[in-house]
């Protein structure tokens, strides 16, 4: 579930400090518009920020990027950030399907994916974001070791997106269906807005790591 539209969402994104206008302008060279070279982290559809906001506090030699489509969610992390700046993260509103004129080859380190929307009708498949497709273009922005990270309630998505790594030749480093009592991969866990709710109705969150 989406919010409702904002009315004036985009002139506010527009006018922030910690949104990049122009994103594509920046291939190749984010870490000079971070002035550092740490690893770069993304999240696509990363809601209103909770979840990479916390990452970016708790790993200050990281530096995250944030890229969601909606405005009137994108609104609700920078409005997080104007109480609570952070150097180490910027956003970007856009569609996923145009990081390959975003990022440069190897540029991203780490790319997390949670609670993506399913897209449940088949037509749709294609817009997953763990579809074939989509890793493909992974594959392209990931540095040699990178690695994506996806987390779900839905067990539908996931049965399809395991399927959608093995098409896409890519290796499963770690799976569970059951994250919050895994011992190994719940280490360090941070919880989105919605891992928090679907955990709270008692849904197992399901995990799962892949690299090229």
């Amino acid at each position: 579930m989406r919010l409702r539209n904002i009315p004036g969402s985009r002139e506010m994104i527009a006018e922030n400090e910690w949104c990049i206008q122009e994103p594509e302008a920046q291939q190749g060279c984010w870490n000079q518009h971070f002035k550092n070279n740490n690893p770069i982290h993304i999240e696509i559809g990363m809601g209103k920020g909770q979840f990479l906001m916390a990452l970016a506090e708790r790993n200050p030699n990281i530096n995250y990027i944030g890229i969601e489509k909606y405005s009137s969610v994108l609104l609700r992390a920078l409005q997080k950030m104007e109480e609570h700046p952070l150097e180490n993260l910027l956003f970007i509103r856009m569609d996923a399907e145009n990081i390959t004129s975003v990022f440069a080859p190897e540029e991203v380190s780490r790319i997390y994916l949670n609670f993506s929307d399913p897209w449940p009708k088949d037509r749709h498949a294609k817009r997953r974001l763990t579809s074939k497709e989509f890793f493909s273009r992974y594959h392209q922005i990931l540095a040699a070791k990178g690695r994506v990270e996806f987390k779900t309630d839905n067990e539908t998505l996931f049965n399809f997106s395991l399927k959608q790594i093995a098409l896409a030749q890519w290796n499963l480093d770690a799976c569970t269906r059951d994250l919050h009592h895994d011992t190994d991969l719940n280490v360090d866990n941070i919880m989105t807005e919605y891992e928090e709710r679907f955990s709270a109705m008692g849904n197992p969150i399901l995990k799962l790591i892949a690299s090229r």
